[in-house]
């Protein structure tokens, strides 16, 4: 008989496993993929969750309530980042987590809904080492861990009209740490709003910040918001991230991201991040030039 309650539903997966099996054969990659399904599963009972199947290297769990989803999300990806057993050639095996609640129809052993679809959105919006979930999961946590979240993006989900807000959470003690409790929540006013970053790429405009984006991607891969194709730009280049109310570009590349403000500063930044301010250009794998093409030119702008 079907019956509809309101659960948190969780998605877990290993990142890249494809490319795992290609640089580590079957045999090694498979005790890999199965290291990290039985984590996921451990860290699911002990926190009281329920896992409802596994697929490949993917595990799909419910909790009575988004703590115990957040508990068991935080302790997957603390526990796979420390196991000296999950590394590889290409460096250390990572997952991404998505979660949501909501109402789910359960037939059997099995769930259905919106809500499912919902979960395995922020899924697959996530990169390796990120926890994401929505409003209505982030407006049911508790004090503890409402300070943990920031919203990073918005989505459109199958099922839904319009977009939904997308959250990180934060699991890493230095990432934790360095975010302060907010007063009334992580919703608590418009102290949380930054100012707004401008973005121009040719005739290509894009904001960050209040009323507009809230991540932007770059690089020569197409699903980036900003593609730019050139040897020296990685597929997955660089960031432009709103973090505790400034604009961070986070670098991800082989090569470097250089910065040049508009008062004559210039910025080298490689696998690191640095806060941007004013205005300026940036180049990607190269230094900007000004009547480049392939340059980016910021400037923020008042709220």
């Amino acid at each position: 008989m079907s019956q509809e309650t309101d659960t948190a539903i969780l998605f877990a997966d290993v990142v890249g496993s494809t490319r795992l099996y290609e640089q580590l054969g079957d045999l090694r990659a498979r005790e890999v993929v199965g290291r990290c399904v039985d984590i996921m599963r451990e860290e699911t009972e002990a926190a009281g969750g329920r896992v409802i199947k596994t697929i490949g290297d993917e595990v799909m769990a419910t909790f009575d309530t988004p703590d115990a989803a957040m508990t068991a999300a935080r302790q997957m990806q603390q526990r796979i980042s420390r196991d000296a057993e999950l590394l590889s050639d290409g460096g250390h095996v990572a997952i991404r987590v998505g979660c949501h609640f909501g109402p789910v129809v359960r037939e059997q052993r099995d769930i259905f809904g919106v809500a499912v679809h919902m979960a395995n959105r922020m899924t697959s919006q996530a990169k390796a080492g990120q926890i994401l979930t929505t409003e209505d999961t982030v407006s049911r946590l508790s004090p503890e861990w409402q300070p943990l979240v920031r919203q990073i993006d918005v989505a459109t989900v199958r099922g839904q009209s319009g977009e939904v807000a997308v959250f990180e959470v934060l699991w890493q003690p230095e990432e934790a740490t360095s975010m302060l409790p907010i007063p009334g929540g992580w919703d608590s006013g418009p102290n949380r709003r930054p100012a707004r970053l401008r973005l121009r790429l040719g005739s290509r405009e894009l904001l960050l910040g209040s009323g507009g984006r809230q991540q932007v991607s770059m690089g020569r891969a197409e699903d980036n918001d900003l593609v730019i194709k050139g040897s020296l730009i990685s597929r997955l280049h660089a960031r432009i991230d709103i973090d505790r109310h400034k604009f961070m570009l986070v670098d991800q590349s082989t090569n470097g991201t250089f910065i040049h403000t508009a008062d004559g500063e210039e910025i080298f930044v490689r696998r690191d991040s640095t806060p941007l301010s004013g205005a300026g250009s940036i180049g990607l794998g190269r230094a900007p030039a000004a009547d480049s093409p392939m340059s980016i030119h910021y400037d923020l702008l008042d709220s």
